[in-house]
This record gives C-alpha cells, sequence and structure tokens, in this order.
C-alpha cells in the first residue's frame, strides 16, 4: 500500500468493477474491491444461475437471496407505478444473473460518443478493448474479434435453437431483413444468433472471468458485505470512503477512488457525498461540495412483448433450455439513426422475477428501442445507505421515441401474425393479445397502451453522464474523472453518455478494461 493506504478502492465487483480491479492489480497496482454483496469463490457460485435460462435461478429463492438488490425499484413510464428494478449484488454483480447476452454496440454508438466531447472513446479507440476482453469459439481470428480474452463468446447453434427463435428468424428473413451470423461484426445488421458469455451451456461472469484468476495476486484484496456510504474528502480531494459492514462503521483510504457501484448505487454513492444537483441535496440536508447533474439523464431501452401461446411441440422441454437465441436488429425508417431497433425471441417469456411467465408453453416476441431519446431521473429519498434511490425512467416521454415504438410494434405484430409464427401456437397472437391488437392502428390509444404497458431491458445507463467538461449534462470528464474533484472517477454503465444500441453487459466490462489501461 501507499501512504495513504491503497493504490486504488473500486467500489463495486460487478462487470465494470471486477475487469478495471483485475487488470490493476494484475500491472502490479495495490487494490482493494468493495462489494455491498457476498464475496464468494466461482465454485461456489448457486448452480441455478450457471444455467442458460436465467428462469432457474428466478424460480429458487436460495439462489435468488443476496444476488439481487433488494428494494430497488423505478417508474418505466410517467404513467406507470414504482415497480422492482432487477440489478446484480455481489461478486459479479449484473453479469452472474443476466441473460447472458454478449453483443457489442455499432460503431456508430461511439462515434456519437467522441462527437459529443468524450475524446478517447471513438471506434477505433474502444475496438481494442471489446477483442481483448473476448475468447470469440466461431469468430476469435477475425481482425475484429478476439482468443484467449476472459469472457467466451459462443452462439447456439441453429439445430438447439427454440421455436420461437426459428419462427422469428424465418419472420423476419421472409420479411426482407437479412442474415447476419456475427452480430458483432462492424456494420452488421439483420437476424442473428445470439452471442452468450458462455462455455459448455455454464454461464461465465466477470467473477470467473476476471476475479477469479486473479485472486492470487498479491496486490488485489476482495471484500464483500462492504456498503460504501459515501466519499471522503480532503479539499478538493477524494481520499477514501466510509463502509458500513455488519452495522459497524470503517473507513479506507486510496490515491485514486473509483466508482463502479452501477447505474444505480454510483450516482447513490456521489450524492450522499455532496456530488449532484444543489437543491436535491438541500432537501435532504446534504452539503453540496460540486454541484453537478448527478442521477439526471437516465436511459433504458423500452420494450413491448407480444405473447405467445405456444403449441405443445413448441414449448421448451426442460429448465435449461435457452430463454432466447435470435435478434433482429434493424434501422426504423427514414429519420432513425442506424441500428436503433431491435426484435428478440423469448422461448420462454422470462424478462423479470415479477413480470416473468414461468409457465414452460408460454413465449413470446419483442421489439426495443436500441437508441432513445427520453431521459429520466434518479433522486435521494434519504442520506441512509441502506435507503434506495427513487427512480423514474421515463421512457418514452420524449415523442419520438413513442412514435417509433409504435411503427416497431406494428411492425413486430405483422410478424407475430404471419405463417412462420402461427405454425407454433396454440392460439392466435391476437387472441392472446387481444387489447393490443385492438388498438394497434389507433395511434392515440396505442400511444396510451405503450406507455402503460412498456417495460425496460434491465439495460439502464447514463446517470453519471461522461462528456464534454463544458457541458451542462457532464458529470465525468472523457478520464471518467467527476469534474471539479481530484481522485475520484466513476467507470460502469452510469458514465454512458446514453444507452448503446445494444445490452450493455460488454460495454461494461470493456469501459473496465480501457480505464485500467489509463489509469
Amino acid at each position: 500500500m501507499t501512504d495513504t493506504g491503497w493504490d486504488i478502492i473500486v467500489v463495486g465487483a460487478g462487470s465494470a468493477g471486477a475487469a478495471l480491479a483485475a487488470r490493476a492489480a494484475g500491472r502490479g497496482r495495490r487494490v482493494l474491491l468493495l462489494e455491498a454483496g457476498p464475496d464468494f469463490r466461482s465454485a461456489q457460485t448457486h448452480e441455478a444461475w450457471r444455467s442458460p435460462n436465467p428462469v432457474r435461478a428466478l424460480l429458487d429463492p436460495a439462489a435468488v437471496e443476496g444476488m439481487v438488490w433488494p428494494g430497488v425499484e423505478s417508474s418505466r413510464t410517467d404513467r406507470q407505478a414504482q415497480a422492482p428494478y432487477w440489478r446484480g449484488r455481489g461478486v459479479g454483480g449484473s453479469s452472474s444473473i443476466n441473460g447472458q447476452i454478449a453483443i457489442r454496440p455499432p460503431a456508430e454508438d461511439f462515434e456519437d460518443w467522441a462527437a459529443a466531447g468524450c475524446a478517447g472513446w471513438s471506434w477505433q479507440d474502444v475496438l481494442p478493448y471489446f477483442a481483448r476482453l473476448e475468447d470469440d469459439e466461431e469468430f476469435g481470428d477475425e481482425p475484429y474479434h478476439g482468443r484467449g480474452g476472459p469472457t467466451p463468446i459462443f452462439r447456439t447453434p441453429r439445430e438447439r435453437w427454440g421455436s420461437v427463435d426459428s419462427a422469428l428468424c424465418d419472420a423476419a428473413l421472409a420479411a426482407g431483413h437479412p442474415w447476419a451470423p456475427d452480430v458483432n461484426a462492424p456494420g452488421a445488421s439483420g437476424v442473428s444468433p445470439y452471442p452468450i458469455n458462455s462455455r459448455d451451456g455454464r454461464r461465465v461472469s466477470v467473477n470467473d472471468g476476471y476475479l477469479e484468476p486473479a485472486r492470487s495476486l498479491p496486490g488485489l484484496t476482495v471484500r464483500g458485505g462492504a456498503l460504501v456510504d459515501r466519499v471522503l474528502f480532503a479539499g478538493n480531494r477524494a481520499v477514501g470512503v466510509r463502509v458500513v459492514e455488519d452495522g459497524t462503521v470503517t473507513t479506507e483510504h486510496a490515491a485514486e477512488i473509483v466508482l463502479s457501484a452501477g447505474v444505480i448505487h454510483s450516482p447513490a454513492i456521489l450524492l450522499r457525498s455532496g456530488v449532484g444537483p444543489a437543491a436535491d441535496l438541500g432537501r435532504l440536508g446534504i452539503e453540496v461540495r460540486q454541484d453537478l447533474p448527478v442521477g439526471h439523464g437516465m436511459q433504458d431501452h423500452p420494450m413491448i412483448v407480444i405473447s405467445l401461446l405456444l403449441a405443445e411441440h413448441a414449448a421448451i422441454r426442460t429448465a435449461d433450455d435457452r430463454h432466447t437465441n435470435v435478434c433482429v436488429r434493424y434501422t426504423s425508417g427514414p429519420g432513425g439513426l442506424p441500428h436503433d431497433m431491435m426484435f428478440v425471441s423469448l422461448n420462454q417469456n422470462v424478462l423479470s422475477m415479477e413480470a416473468a411467465d414461468k409457465r414452460l408453453p408460454a413465449g413470446g416476441v419483442g421489439v426495443w428501442l436500441n437508441q432513445n431519446h427520453s431521459r429520466g431521473v434518479l433522486t435521494l429519498r434519504s442520506a441512509d445507505p441502506e435507503a434506495q434511490p427513487e427512480v423514474r425512467e421515463r421512457m418514452l416521454s420524449d415523442a419520438r421515441d413513442l412514435e417509433r415504438l409504435r411503427l416497431g410494434v406494428r411492425a413486430l405484430a405483422e410478424l407475430a401474425r404471419g405463417p412462420e409464427v402461427a405454425r407454433i401456437l396454440a392460439a392466435s397472437a391476437e387472441a392472446a393479445n387481444a387489447r393490443l391488437f385492438e388498438v394497434l392502428d389507433d395511434d392515440a390509444a396505442l400511444g396510451e397502451h405503450l406507455l402503460a404497458t412498456a417495460m425496460d431491458a434491465q439495460h439502464g445507463t447514463s446517470t453519471c453522464r461522461m462528456g464534454d467538461p463544458g457541458d451542462a449534462t457532464t458529470v465525468v470528464d472523457p478520464a471518467c474523472r467527476v469534474l471539479g474533484l481530484d481522485g475520484l472517477r466513476v467507470v460502469d454503465a452510469s458514465i454512458f453518455p446514453s444507452v448503446p444500441r445494444a445490452n450493455t453487459n460488454l460495454t461494461a466490462i470493456m469501459a473496465g478494461e480501457l480505464m485500467a489501461d489509463r489509469l
């Protein structure tokens, strides 16, 4: 350790934090990795979370216990009440409990980031880190892919797809979408098998890929059950953190503090530390250290699912049959940004613990906005670190998003009514989704229905936005430093300027890899 304590304290052992901590320790830095949830070795992972299908774990209270943040809620749109927002807790973070989707965003996302003032985050800047993190079984020898990295990339062969996978693929191809065998290839668009982070049919989280091999490094210390209340300062320099462990308060000091606690808890720690909107902090009696738009700008992917009542022959057969293997990335049309839409298959309709339809014969097809204009907000309810913040995603609050989702739902309905899907159904799509099809052709009524029923994809980002330091929406600069403060950075999905046009896990890992090099 240095005379200040550790070289680096990383708060949060999820996708970004685990990658950053392991890589930094591997380069000789003395790293303390603090995780609010349990710390456990890779071999101790509950077997249900290894399954290709997350429903298996969701049905097992012993698997859920300790691995999912309790009490975290969000309203999806302004018309909806608060409901559970599923976030991973414990080493591995959400990579230990998510759907194992390993999609990269298209290059356009990072060109947009660079144009918005995020120097050093262009496609050419980030591509080497996407390659470094992966071990792509099928395409690893391509110049834009990698072999031997901590995250295996596997694609289920078509003969092992579920019935909804095949039906969506066939329907989309018949509708004119092209076949794209590697959705992670530059410029890929169309029907693709999902790349997933698994090996031999078993999940590989960042706890498995990054932390387990690093446990023997003398510079890495992992401490679970360590809830970080706030950052400690000497003047404008971050010097440590206040930690609550089993009701006991301790402090740890380091030359550099990195918050990697995720889209919900990184901003919450900043706010409790006096970094955030002055008016919000003042209402809670928190002394303002830096007036920044922390918690503002949240995004996720608004999603609508058309339920499918499957014929017996089309149902998944076991609890370990993969719940999804196929996606369709496409552009909405004139005025839409490239790759701004996504169709997905659901061999079993599982989207969250509460919303999951756990009957084997129930599936679905979904559509989400891959690119969004709407922005949400996260605020503290209390300065108590045990209290969860209030989250309002405000999805579809921008009229441009609502209009594109209307178009997407109508396009998805055409696929669901087609012969490719009909042959796997026990009842028609119209019968299983009566209200949706009733309002499908009425703009106003359909808009109201979408606002009432839209869900998110659990891909939250942008509550500590990265950007040009001169921009009023910026919280961290392109080096991930919190504006106006020294020795304090944020590195996780909360810094993304916008939600990427892909599932977020791989991009979060990439950010940890990239920043481990730059620290």
